[in-house]
């Protein structure tokens, strides 16, 4: 038997339960991991609240990091004693568990067990953002909402590589210094002002060719006010609420804009898009050109409390549990 987090029921985090459960021997194509680490992410909310429905009762979050202790018949690419790392895997909130070996990656020397649980997602997330669904050119001004946030901080320090100016948005002045020190360029704190306005005058009225948006519902309408004709909004995430529906007339009025909802699962779904993406984030971490930064680390019992923390806004950067 082994610990886990599960929830019978959606609703808050109260829901969340350690429970006992049983994991058994691997079968063909699967290796059982023992977790080193586990990451938090505002997805696991959504699940856990039921804006994403998943089948229950379940076992919460989606991504970790581990030792592989077992491998199953047909299983070539892994070892026992080998560390590794995955996302997008509902159920990694637990000491061990079964898992398809063609969903994982090897952790390489260079990057932490704790490193690799908090960025999988997170930072292959940025990857495919600002490399494939808009990709970004050095001297182009973006426009980042929810700068200090675990995928914020990422991108900052990523874009600032790739010679991208930053604007990025913030809910408080402690959150506007870390972005700050992280790469953005211009931060704006959007309890004090009005983020549509700042970034016409930062950009002398041009305004942008593209908005990264995770934070959905308080955010949507003033983010396609901040695109240049046929600019791209890109709403990745919820975390004010979901986007409502919405008259796509708006995005002819506004300039023919273009709109995309990408998700990670899309675009490694495929075991070669996984290898590449993953393998732009280690080399991009290795180099030293970002850093990963782990704000909090929970036990696995305090899963709840996590995720209060999570949704009243008070951690930044990365988020672990510790089995």
């Amino acid at each position: 038997m082994t610990k886990a987090v599960r929830f019978h029921k959606t609703g808050g985090p109260e829901v969340l339960q350690i429970d006992d459960v049983s994991v058994g021997d691997p079968g063909p194509g699967q290796v059982r991991v023992r977790h080193t680490a586990i990451g938090v992410n505002f997805i696991d909310t959504y699940q856990r609240s039921g804006l994403y429905p998943i089948q229950l009762p379940a076992v919460a979050g989606n991504e970790g990091a581990g030792v592989v202790e077992a491998v199953g018949p047909g299983v070539t690419t892994l070892n026992k004693g080998d560390r590794i790392a995955y996302t997008g895997l509902v159920g990694s909130y637990c000491q061990e568990r079964l898992l398809p070996a063609d969903r994982l990656v090897k952790v390489p020397e260079g990057i932490t067990d704790e490193q690799a649980a908090s960025m999988m997602l997170k930072g292959m997330t940025v990857q495919y953002l600002i490399h494939r669904t808009y990709p970004v050119k050095a001297g182009e001004t973006v426009l980042w909402h929810a700068a200090a946030g675990g995928v914020g901080l990422i991108a900052c320090q990523w874009l600032k590589a790739l010679g991208v100016t930053v604007i990025g948005t913030v809910g408080s002045p402690e959150k506007a210094k870390l972005a700050k020190a992280h790469g953005a360029e211009h931060v704006i704190d959007y309890s004090k002002e009005n983020f549509v306005e700042r970034v016409k005058e930062i950009t002398g009225g041009k305004k942008l060719p593209v908005v990264y948006d995770s934070v959905g519902k308080s955010t949507w309408e003033g983010s396609l006010d901040c695109l240049q004709p046929l600019g791209m909004w890109v709403v990745f995430g919820n975390a004010s609420g979901p986007v409502p529906p919405l008259n796509t007339g708006i995005l002819a009025q506004k300039g023919s804009l273009f709109m995309t909802r990408p998700t990670l699962v899309t675009y490694i779904a495929s075991r070669a898009d996984l290898e590449a993406r993953s393998k732009s984030l280690f080399d991009i971490v290795r180099s030293g050109k970002v850093k990963i930064e782990i704000s909090a680390r929970y036990k696995l019992a305090d899963a709840a409390q996590c995720h209060r923390d999570l949704e009243g806004r008070k951690t930044t950067g990365s988020v672990i549990l510790l089995p």
